[in-house]
């Protein structure tokens, strides 16, 4: 399914689409409702342009939405979002943890690189980045998609290093 989905996001979706798909699977995630003001903020565009693009994923199947209601991922929006995330999250970690690339150029090369990189190596590039950073002694569940998981292994990495283990 995810492969399916990765195909779809590859040839329908532009850069811009993706971003409306993340900020509304952000927003979903901390809020109850899903209102284009909430996109607009978030994301700094104007509601008609916020508008355009919603129609956009709703022609894709993404996202079910009419003007002036809430904003509700589909079942395939759901996929998609988490996707997207689970690479950039995966791409950024990478970077910031590993490379230690500061996090504001780390965020704009994960966004340049998400695309450019096979499923095969971001699955990769995961296994490398659980490995290196030790995340098994995390026993939580880790996931790497999740802002709060990728601060706990920050606050990890720092416990290790003054411990002596780095």
């Amino acid at each position: 399914m995810l492969a399916k989905a990765n195909k779809k996001e590859k040839s329908r979706m532009t850069n811009s689409l993706v971003e409306y798909l993340k900020a509304i699977y952000i927003i979903s995630n901390e809020q109850a409702a899903v209102r284009v003001t909430d996109i607009a903020n978030l994301l700094g565009y104007s509601k008609p342009s916020v508008n355009r693009a919603l129609n956009n994923l709703k022609n894709e199947g993404l996202i079910e939405y009419s003007p002036y209601s809430n904003i509700v991922l589909t079942e395939e929006g759901k996929v998609s979002a988490g996707h997207i995330m689970k690479r950039h999250g995966t791409l950024k970690l990478f970077l910031t943890e590993v490379l230690e690339v500061d996090d504001e150029t780390a965020e704009t090369e994960a966004k340049s690189m998400k695309y450019a990189v096979s499923e095969h190596t971001i699955s990769k590039l995961e296994q490398y980045i659980n490995k290196i950073l030790d995340l098994g002694d995390l026993e939580c569940g880790y996931n790497i998609a999740s802002e709060r998981c990728r601060k706990c292994v920050k606050i990890s990495k720092k416990k290790k290093q003054a411990w002596g283990k780095e």
